[in-house]
Order: structure tokens, then sequence, then C-alpha cells
């Protein structure tokens, strides 16, 4: 390279273009220390920013109707075959046949109890006249007796005029026409009293026959199970044949088997279950954000109507058998798409930390019993020590050791790959 005793003894021209030229190599050999020494990170790497932390609660739960109609099978229509019963989740409106049932037997049952019941109103109004007539009868044996009485009473009022012996005749025969009066009137209200018993009967008849028809009316009735209110068909898994599972046509139901539920659409709920240390943090008429699986376009909202103050064991989540709180959500918004047994995912914010400090949970590692975090300083990460205040979902909060511009890694750089 050119000494500066050199550069004087050169002509000005010439002095300008040396000058330059060492400029040109001071600026790349510049150029090249800076080149190398600031490089891309090994490792992916997320701009820690300022901004609102949301301390949230995420519960996994489904819609249920906390009103409903259940149709069950007629309880005095001993065991009945289904002909058709509605598929699961079939809309129905007010009327609609929901279950069907075999309807012949009941039919030929109502038939004899219409028969009996014919035969039995005959039957009293043949009793009946026969009870008239033989009533008749007796009237009017009562009259001769009462006529042969009055005969005898005259006879025996003419012992005056005659013999001694036609005298007692005569009131032998009074007192023998007597006897046989009261024993006409006698015969009169024991006929009357037997016409009445055998009518009574025939009544009694009539009545078991009419409840028999009018039961069978109702079985009848009861064959077709049908909607009382516009809904969702939900059909009710039993146990039967083995297994337990919904009734379906060809199948036989027990009298009183539940069937099917139709839920009231304007009591559907989402209900999910939390454990002690989450229970504590919720509180009635938090606003809840609800996301239904079953219906992705759509995100509802709500509120917390029911928490549970009484742990039961809760047989969905496994062994060992866990002991957590019931809770219920109201949804603000209703949608005809909405059914039972939807699967839901609900977002409770419990707390709201304003201008705070978070990163992803991914950027957040334990080193030496410490939780760290690595940042880029453009050449390597650093290792920094960090002070974490809580997590929600997939955000921490951090109190100390980052600043809002740093750039930290979401992988661990110390981790070959």
């Amino acid at each position: 390279m050119m000494d500066a005793t050199a550069l004087r003894r050169l002509s000005t021209p010439l002095r300008v273009t040396a000058v330059a030229t060492l400029l040109i190599l001071s600026g790349g050999a510049v150029f090249g220390i800076v080149h190398y020494s600031r490089h891309s990170p090994t490792a992916p790497v997320v701009d820690v920013k300022r901004g609102e932390f949301l301390d949230v609660i995420q519960i996994r739960g489904q819609i249920k109707a906390t009103k409903s109609v259940t149709l069950a099978a007629p309880a005095d229509g001993g065991e009945l075959q289904i002909l058709k019963i509605a598929a699961n989740g079939t809309y129905v409106k007010p009327g609609d046949v929901v279950v069907e049932f075999d309807k012949s037997k009941t039919e030929q049952d109502m038939a004899q109890d219409q028969s009996t019941l014919k035969s039995a109103d005959a039957e009293i109004e043949q009793t009946k006249a026969q009870a008239v007539l033989k009533e008749e009868e007796d009237a009017t044996a009562v009259t001769k007796a009462k006529f042969a009485v009055d005969s005898a009473r005259l006879d025996a009022s003419k012992q005056e005029i005659v013999s001694k012996i036609e005298g007692d005749e005569a009131n032998l025969k009074v007192i023998d026409a007597n006897q046989k009066l009261h024993e006409a009137e006698e015969e009169l209200k024991a006929d009357h009293a037997t016409n009445q018993g055998q009518v009574q009967s025939k009544r009694q008849a009539s009545r078991k026959a009419g409840y028999d028809f009018q039961t069978a009316q109702h079985s009848l009735a009861s064959m077709s199970l049908r909607a009382p209110s516009a809904g969702v068909v939900s059909l009710i898994s039993v146990w039967h044949n083995g297994d337990e599972s919904p009734m379906k046509a060809g199948e036989r139901a027990w009298p009183g088997a539940p069937l099917a539920e139709i839920p009231d659409a304007s009591y559907l709920r989402v209900t999910a279950r939390v454990d002690e240390t989450e229970r504590g943090r919720l509180s009635l008429h938090q606003p809840v954000t609800v996301q239904l699986d079953a219906i992705p376009d759509r995100q509802f909202t709500g509120r917390l109507e029911q928490i549970g103050t009484i742990a039961t064991m809760d047989f969905t989540a496994g062994w060992p058998i866990p002991r957590n709180f019931n809770l219920q959500i109201a949804l603000d918004q209703s949608d005809a798409r909405l059914k039972p047994g939807m699967t839901a995912n609900a977002t409770i914010v419990v707390d709201r930390v304003p201008d705070a400090i978070t990163i992803p949970t991914q950027a957040m590692f334990q080193k030496s019993g410490q939780t760290v975090a690595y940042v880029w300083n453009g050449s390597i990460f650093r290792e920094q020590s960090i002070q974490v205040s809580r997590t929600s979902r997939d955000r921490i909060l951090v109190t100390s050791g980052l600043r809002a511009g740093d750039r930290i890694a979401i992988k661990d750089p110390t981790v070959k790959p």
C-alpha cells in the first residue's frame, strides 16, 4: 500500500485518485466486518410488544336443553312394536308424528270392547222391558187380590142373615183373600227389587265395557307419539338387546320406555365443568364467548348463568375420577342450527392488564431452575432471565427481563436440530 511520502510526490490529480481508492478500500473493509458480524438468527424469532393482556379461562362444554319434553311408550299398552320413528336431529312441528307403534292388536281390542258395550246396553234395555212386564203382571195380581178381599168382606157382611156356618166360611174367605193380597204385594215388591238389581248389574257391565272401550280408544291414540311443540328430535339411548342405543323401527318397546326428547330451543344452554382453582375466579353474569365446533362461521356471546356450589364426580374425565363444579352458560343469540349435544369452546375473560409486556408461551424456557428467554442481539442469542406474572392461553405476562422491541426466540437456539 502507498505510504504518505510517496503520496505527496504524486501530482495533484494522481493524489485525488489515490485518496479515493483508499477510501473505497477502507469502506469495503468496514462493510465486510459489519456484514460478517451481523447475520440472520439461527432460530425463529418474534418481536416483544406492549399491549393488553387478557387473562382468560377456556373450558370445553356441550349444548344441552334445560327444558324438554320426553316422549315415552304408553304405560298401559303392553309390549309394543315400533313401526316408524323419526331420525335423530329431525325438525318437527307441533302435531307431527315422532313415533308410531303397531295398532292392529289395539284396534282389535277396541272393536271387541265396542261390541261388548253395545251388547251390555242392549241387555239393559231387554232387562228393563222384562221387568216392566213382570211388574205389570204382579200389579194385576195385586188388583185381583184386592178385588177378592172386597168380595170376601161383602159376603162376610151378610152373616146376620145367613147361618152361622156360612158366616164363618165367609170370614175365612176374607182372611184367605187378605193373605193372598199380602203375598201378591210382597211378590210385586220382590220382583221390583230383583228387576232393579238386574238392571243395575247390566248397567255396571255396561260401564265396565264403556271404560274398556275408552281405554282402548286412548291406547289407540297413544299408538302415535306426536310432537307437542316445534323442535329437533333427540333420540334417547336405552339399554336393550345387550347394548345402549336409541330404539329403531321393528324393535319392541316396553311400557313407559323413554324414546325421544324434543328440547325447547329457548332453554338451550352450554354446560361445562371446571376445577376448584378456576371456579374461584369466576362469578355469575360474567361475559362468555362461545365457539361451536359444528357452527364454525359464527361466534356466540353469553353469560355465566349458574356456577355449582358443591363439587361432584366427573365420570366423563377418565380415571382417577375428579371432583369438579358444574357451569351453565346462557347464550345471547339463537340459531336454527343449534342442537343439543353440540360441543363448544367457551372463553371467559377474568382479568385485563393494559400496557403489558407479553410473549408467546413457546418463547419461555426453563434453564437451571430459572425461567429465561433468548434475546437476539444481532449476532447471537443472549440468555435472559425473566419474571413471569401469569399465563393465559398462548400468552405470558412478563413483569421484568424484557423490553418492547426485543427480538426473542420461539424455539430453543441452544438445542441443535
